[in-house]
């Protein structure tokens, strides 16, 4: 009974209350909205930087360095020797080290020259066809695969550089051999090939260019997982002073970028709750100015048998249903937004997230914060009403 007649209050004034919700929508939208992202965010950055504990490339910015290599969402810093990097790739501190060698792009995809064991990395399968063997032969991740509608089979050429709309390669194809096995991970928006297709394309070792002087060897970078854990502490300094080349740890540039990130989305996580705190005010105006038109309908209600704690509970109701509404639009609207900027994401940087994902440690936090705020909103209108005067009310109404 309480709980019908508390709802049909909130919608007495339906200005006052739309307000409200709107407000207290907003905020959990914008908290929501965070809490995915960051989650998500953060697991995504770090399945991709599993079993690497260096990265080895041209000298530059160490996160640019990992953020291409690494994510694939930044131009290289640069090439470097291919003989130069093997020094070290069979160094026997090494336990695994994947070259990868950049060049083309198709319709906007990077093609990537590496050896079978970047799909292991990943623990991606060859879902169709084979794995690459010979010069121009290429496994497709999987969204590439679905996104252009490729098969096993087809045929395509590669353009140079990052961009799709770059010079095409006309005198070589690529042939699919292999579509890999969705991984949710960087490797699904990528394709594949070895590394000799790269050099071949780009005139290092083709039969073409045998006549001509060849040109050294040169790859991107390479991906480093260690058997003795020192290398990770020594080579950075030891590669910069002694090479044009430099090793960057994928665990301390991404920390670096998370903080950069953390004050970013640390600002908006309060200027959320400073949302919420309007809304409360909101609602706190709204009940107290309905509680002084509805004083006479109280002490009406007193008058037929209705308790204190009766009246107490239906004004507190009013706020935890106004909060209840606005948590529900919330979380919605949030996921909305996550949505849209997933597909922004997917087309830029080729990172996608999951809207219908529910944390529940946290969400369920965010809620009782919620009706906290409903609460608390409600206290004074709620004791006023609990303390109201019956026969005062009455003889002034």
């Amino acid at each position: 009974m309480i709980a019908k007649l508390a709802w049909r209050n909130i919608w007495f004034k339906p200005l006052n209350t739309l307000l409200s919700v709107l407000l207290l929508s907003s905020s959990v939208a914008i908290i929501t909205l965070l809490i995915l992202l960051q989650k998500q965010f953060e697991e995504q950055f770090s399945s991709n930087a599993d079993n690497i504990d260096l990265v080895l490339g041209a000298q530059g910015s160490p996160l640019q360095l990992i953020l291409s290599s690494v994510y694939q969402v930044d131009a290289p810093t640069g090439n470097i020797n291919y003989d130069s990097a093997r020094v070290w790739m069979r160094h026997p501190f090494i336990k695994s080290a994947i070259p990868l060698a950049y060049g083309d792009n198709y319709l906007g995809y990077k093609i990537v020259g590496t050896t079978p064991d970047y799909l292991q990395k990943f623990n991606a399968k060859i879902e169709k066809g084979k794995i690459f063997k010979k010069e121009f032969e290429v496994v497709v991740g999987h969204s590439v695969a679905t996104k252009l509608n490729l098969k096993v089979g087809d045929k395509f050429n590669g353009t140079h550089g990052d961009a799709k709309e770059g010079e095409q390669h006309e005198e070589f194809q690529y042939l699919v051999v292999g579509i890999s096995s969705r991984t949710g991970r960087v490797i699904d928006n990528l394709i594949l090939s070895n590394i000799e297709s790269v050099w071949a394309m780009h005139g290092h070792s083709h039969e073409e260019s045998e006549e001509i002087q060849e040109e050294p060897k040169e790859i991107t970078s390479v991906l480093l997982k260690f058997r003795n854990k020192m290398g990770i502490v020594t080579w950075p300094r030891i590669i910069v002073q002694n090479t044009k080349m430099q090793a960057a740890s994928p665990a301390i540039e991404i920390n670096r970028l998370f903080t950069l990130f953390g004050i970013g989305l640390k600002t908006l996580e309060y200027m959320a709750y400073g949302i919420m705190l309007i809304s409360g005010v909101s609602i706190f105006i709204a009940l107290f100015n309905r509680l002084k038109e509805k004083e006479y309908e109280f002490a009406l209600m007193r008058l037929h048998g209705a308790s204190r704690i009766q009246i107490l509970s239906l004004v507190i109701s009013e706020s935890l249903f106004l909060c209840a509404v606005g948590y529900f639009f919330g979380t919605i609207i949030g996921r909305v937004v996550l949505r849209w900027l997933s597909s922004a994401a997917a087309e830029d940087f080729k990172m996608e997230f999951n809207p219908i994902e529910i944390i529940w440690d946290k969400e369920s936090c965010l809620f009782m914060i919620t009706l906290l705020v409903g609460v608390v909103a409600a206290l004074i209108p709620a004791i006023r009403a609990y303390r109201m005067n019956i026969s005062k009310t009455l003889a002034n109404g």
